[in-house]
């Protein structure tokens, strides 16, 4: 349907520029032309040797005059016309003004991908939604699984390639690029819904990524959604599963909403409320009159379920020195480490401390 409103475009076009004019899509299908088909490999050298600066700016490639097409985060569109004179690009411009707009008008209207954006982003009414679904032959009920993947290690190349090669359905599964370091994916689970079917896509999406990019990534994974109506609460889901793993899990790569366990919980309490819990737990002092060595002691002492004996023995002192910490840890906040109810207080607050240390962005 869009080629039709491009040749419209650019029959109307004809009858002001005296130029031969072509708009093409990244495949190197020629849409709309007056009588100008360029070859295929003019049209590969135009997509494949564009440069970052090209994206927003009128260039010339083998004696054509071209611009791209607005379309993000790459082009799937490019306006071409004969001849690198200045009537050559005054009217690639114009012809690239006027396909803007429809491009817009199109996907606005018919494009999936952005229908599924604006759910995530809470931009349709929720009045609108069904019928807008029905329009668009776009299933409701049927599961989906929110993928929020987030780079943490930068690389020369993008991954929304690399993300969209893996899933190219696009009638199934829609990948939404945010920025250059933010992509959303919303990925179809059709019969299989397990926990491990969504964390090996997780793992899939991890493994492809750092492959093809050498790019350092984290994904957050919502819960599972049922039907189209649950697409923002899992949008959500999977951007708090990375705000809490980054402050509690932070060697994991893969956080899954359904296994964030009581870092979810102290995420969701006002800031002000674990304040307070700290100056209630903490009545002789914080954990900043705690050193490092003090720190690893108790994490260890967690670790091993409060069991002294094969702490010290990880830690490679002797018992009573361990004692002697344990017991310089109670005099300092007057929490006993070595009773069960205490050291649930204790390790919870840890958490808490961390938790408001690392200045949280609520979502």
């Amino acid at each position: 349907m869009i080629s039709k409103a491009f040749q419209s475009i650019v029959s109307q076009m004809s009858e002001v520029f005296p130029k031969k004019i072509g708009i093409a899509d990244s495949t190197g299908l020629v849409l709309a032309t007056n009588g100008l088909a360029a070859s295929a490999d003019a049209l590969e050298e135009i997509f494949g040797s564009a440069s970052e600066t090209d994206m927003d700016r009128i260039f010339v490639r083998n004696g054509y005059t071209v611009k791209f097409i607005d379309g993000k985060p790459y082009p799937e569109y490019a306006v071409y016309v004969e001849g690198t004179d200045e009537v050559s690009k005054y009217c690639c411009n114009s012809v690239c003004v006027a396909a803007n707009n429809v491009r817009r008008y199109y996907d606005e209207k018919y494009d999936k991908t952005i229908f599924m954006q604006n759910i995530i982003f809470d931009n349709i009414l929720a009045f609108d939604l069904h019928q807008k679904a029905l329009e668009l032959h776009v299933d409701v009920d049927v599961a989906r699984a929110v993928y929020y993947i987030k780079v943490v290690k930068r690389g020369e190349i993008g991954i929304y390639e690399v993300i969209r090669n893996m899933f190219p359905d696009k009638e199934k599964d829609f990948v939404i690029n945010i920025d250059s370091n933010n992509i959303v994916l919303i990925k179809e689970l059709k019969r299989d819904k397990s926990a491990k079917t969504i964390d090996s896509i997780a793992r899939q999406i991890l493994d492809n990524v750092h492959s093809e990019t050498l790019m350092g990534i984290i994904v957050g994974v919502s819960s599972v959604c049922e039907n189209i109506n649950q697409l923002n609460n899992a949008y959500k889901e999977a951007q708090i599963a990375l705000e809490v793993g980054k402050v509690f899990d932070e060697e994991k790569s893969i956080l899954n909403y359904d296994n964030l366990g009581i870092g979810r919980l102290i995420y969701q309490l006002p800031i002000k409320l674990c304040e307070l819990f700290l100056h209630e737990v903490f009545k002789k002092g914080d954990l900043s009159l705690l050193d490092s060595e003090t720190i690893l002691t108790i994490n260890k002492f967690f670790e091993n379920d409060l069991n002294v004996s094969e702490t010290s023995r990880q830690l490679f002192v002797h018992r009573n020195t361990l004692v002697y910490r344990l017991e310089k840890i109670y005099k300092l906040t007057g929490l006993d480490l070595r009773k069960f109810d205490e050291a649930i207080v204790f390790k919870v607050a840890m958490m808490v401390h961390k938790y408001l240390t690392s200045n949280p962005m609520k979502i």
